[in-house]
C-alpha cells in the first residue's frame, strides 16, 4: 500500500511552561553557572507547595521526563555533567512527590493477598481480569483510520523505542528467584542476544514501515502529559529501591495485559493494508507476552512476595497503577478520536509520498 511520508519533527518546539522551559535551558547549558538551577529549584518548590494535580500537567510531566532522561542517556553529552546534579535531583524529588501521591490516589485501594506465590499470582490475574478500562486495542482493530493508527505509534514510541529499559532498573534491586525471573523476561525483550530481535528494534521497523521517524524521542513534542506520565511512572518505580515491589507489580500487570491487545493491534494494522514489516512487532508480543505473564505473575511477583512479605501491598499497588494509567491514556485517546480530534498535542501532518 501507499504510505504517507511524515516529516521528522524537531525534538521539542519549546517548554510547556516555566518549569520545563527552564529545565531545557539548564540542560542546554550543560554546566551550572547561569543561576537557572536556583530558579528552577524555587519554581519546583512553589509547585510542590501548590499540591495541584500533575498527571495531566504538561509542564510537570515534561520536566520529569527530561530529568529522567539524564539517566537513560538519550540526551547524550548534554546529560553527562548533570546526571547527578544535586539541585536537579532536588527538583525531581519535589515533583516526584506530587506525581506519586496522585498516582496512589488514582490506583485506589487494592486487596492484599496472602504472601505466597500462588496467592499473589492469582490476585494479579484477578485484578487484571477485572480491569474494565477502555479497549484502545479493539478500537484499532475494528475502526481506526490510518491517521489514527499512526498517532498510536507516535504515542507508543515514547516508551517502546526504549522498551524494557524502565523496568530493567529493578534488576539490581532484586535477588534470587525474582531476579532470575526478571532477567528472563528482560532478556527476551532485548532479543535474547540478537540485536535485530530487540523489541525496540522491531518497533522502530514498524515506524519506518508506516513512514514515521524512528529516532528517539522524535515525537516527544506531540505526546500529551498523560503519555509522559505513564513513562515517568515506570522511571519513578524503577529508580527507587523503596518502590521495588511496585515496579515488579507494574511489570506483572504490564505483561499480563499485553498479549491480547497486541493481537488486536496486529489485526488493525493488517486491516489497514500493512504487511509483516509493520505487524511483526505486534505479532511477536502475542506469543512472547503470553509466556511472560506466567513468569511475571508466579516467578517474579510471587517469588518476591515469598522472599519479603512486606512488599506484597506494593506489588499489588504497582499492578493497580499500571492498569489505572493504561485506562487513563486509553480514555484520553479514545475520547479524542470519537470526537473527531487528534489525540496528540499537535497532529501529525502527512507530506508527499
Amino acid at each position: 500500500m501507499t504510505t504517507p511520508v511524515l516529516p521528522a519533527p524537531p525534538l521539542l518546539a519549546g517548554g510547556r511552561g516555566p518549569l520545563s522551559a527552564l529545565t531545557l535551558q539548564v540542560i542546554g547549558a550543560g554546566r551550572r553557572g547561569t543561576g537557572a538551577h536556583e530558579e528552577l529549584l524555587r519554581l519546583a518548590a512553589a509547585r510542590a507547595a501548590d499540591r495541584g494535580p500533575v498527571l495531566e500537567d504538561d509542564d510537570v510531566q515534561l520536566t520529569l521526563f527530561l530529568l529522567y532522561g539524564l539517566h537513560y542517556g538519550w540526551l547524550g553529552d548534554l546529560g553527562d555533567d548533570l546526571e547527578w546534579d544535586l539541585e536537579l535531583l532536588q527538583v525531581r524529588q519535589l515533583l516526584e512527590g506530587l506525581h506519586e501521591a496522585e498516582l496512589r490516589e488514582l490506583a485506589g485501594t487494592v486487596p492484599v493477598p496472602e504472601p505466597t506465590a500462588r496467592s499473589v499470582a492469582q490476585a494479579l490475574f484477578d485484578l487484571t481480569a477485572a480491569d474494565d478500562g477502555p479497549s484502545l486495542a479493539r478500537y484499532v482493530a475494528r475502526r481506526a483510520t490510518t491517521e489514527q493508527a499512526l498517532e498510536l505509534l507516535a504515542l507508543r514510541s515514547i516508551y517502546t523505542l526504549r522498551e524494557a529499559d524502565a523496568h530493567s532498573w529493578a534488576i539490581p534491586r532484586l535477588t534470587g528467584r525474582a531476579k532470575a525471573a526478571l532477567v528472563e523476561i528482560q532478556a527476551d525483550e532485548y532479543g535474547s542476544g540478537h540485536p535485530g530481535s530487540m523489541h525496540s528494534v522491531l518497533f522502530a521497523t514498524t515506524m519506518r514501515g508506516v513512514g514515521l521517524d524512528d529516532t528517539y524521542p522524535a515525537y516527544l513534542d506531540h505526546a500529551p502529559a498523560v503519555v509522559l506520565a505513564s513513562h515517568n511512572t515506570m522511571s519513578l518505580l524503577g529508580l527507587h529501591h523503596r518502590l521495588r515491589g511496585a515496579v515488579v507489580g507494574h511489570l506483572a500487570a504490564f505483561e499480563m495485559t499485553s498479549s491480547i491487545p497486541n493481537r488486536y493491534y496486529r489485526d488493525g494494522f493488517a486491516r489497514l493494508g500493512y504487511g509483516e514489516e509493520v505487524t511483526r512487532y505486534f505479532a511477536e508480543h502475542v506469543e512472547a507476552d503470553a509466556v511472560h505473564e506466567q513468569i511475571a505473575a508466579h516467578d517474579l511477583a510471587g517469588a518476591l512476595a515469598e522472599q519479603d512479605r512486606s512488599l506484597v501491598p506494593d506489588i499489588m499497588l504497582g499492578a493497580a497503577m499500571s492498569l489505572a494509567l493504561d485506562g487513563f491514556v486509553g480514555r484520553h485517546v479514545l475520547t479524542a478520536w470519537e470526537d473527531g480530534r487528534s489525540s496528540l498535542r499537535r497532529p501529525l501532518t502527512a507530506g508527499p509520498v
